[in-house]
């Protein structure tokens, strides 16, 4: 009898361990949900003159591929006509967690510009709030931006790698939601599959492009479009939170 208490004690310990390899999760590829309320993006007074009330929620989905080491994300290819196309931008973002090393492709009035830097750093605040995102169960996490901007973003820990859209990262698993705090853009991921992404394929290639810093870029648009209204809207929405 002690034999088989021994023998189904073993099982009992190799099924949990099992059960704990298959939840956690190394790799894979997560599906956004982005929806931007272009009412708050955009605050000017006249705001509603160019924009309709029923064109004011944009939707766009985006794409994240990811393993313990890198991630892409990028925005979903789609075959539709897209409405108010210029409204929101479309960023790939390339993030090597091992090399500290990030690329950002922007389309900005429908040039590709492409920018190299370090891992963007932020310093969050974990707290004790919790919800289910996509049948995740997720925590609840905060990035005081700046003065004015603060961001909501929802880890699953079942999901290992500290990966997020955009440039976001830095939390104990993926980032499955993030928003801003007026709920001007939000982000939810809307599926989550488990997979080995081919990244010989998925990295952007730079070819011959032109590539700048972050700072660099950004002195080159001042000095070409700073001192037009949209020009300043455009630098301020490109170099913003995310």
């Amino acid at each position: 009898m002690k034999t088989i208490g021994k023998i189904c004690l073993l099982l009992v310990i190799l099924f949990c361990s099992l059960n704990d390899s298959i939840a956690q999760i190394m790799s894979g590829k997560i599906v956004y949900e982005r929806k931007t309320n272009l009412y708050k993006k955009f605050k000017d007074d006249d705001v509603s003159d160019w924009i309709k009330q029923e064109d004011k929620n944009k939707t766009d989905f985006f794409e994240l591929y990811f393993n313990d080491s890198i991630s892409v994300f990028q925005p979903q290819e789609s075959e539709l006509s897209e409405k108010m196309s210029w409204a929101t931008s479309k960023n790939v973002v390339y993030q090597n967690f091992n090399k500290n090393y990030r690329l950002t492709i922007r389309k900005i009035w429908g040039e590709p510009l492409y920018t190299e830097d370090t891992l963007r750093s932020r310093k969050w605040k974990i707290t004790e709030s919790k919800r289910n995102i996509s049948g995740y169960n997720c925590r609840k996490a905060i990035w005081q931006a700046n003065d004015s901007t603060r961001i909501y973003a929802w880890y699953c820990d079942e999901i290992i790698p500290n990966v997020g859209p955009e440039s976001f990262y830095g939390l104990p698993g993926a980032i499955l939601g993030i928003a801003t705090e007026d709920g001007g853009v939000i982000y939810f991921a809307k599926s989550i599959e488990i997979s080995k992404p081919d990244f010989v394929n998925l990295i952007p290639k730079k070819g011959k492009n032109k590539i700048y810093s972050s700072a660099e870029l950004k002195a080159k648009l001042v000095k070409d479009f700073g001192k037009n209204k949209w020009g300043k809207a455009m630098i301020n929405n490109v170099f913003g939170v995310w």
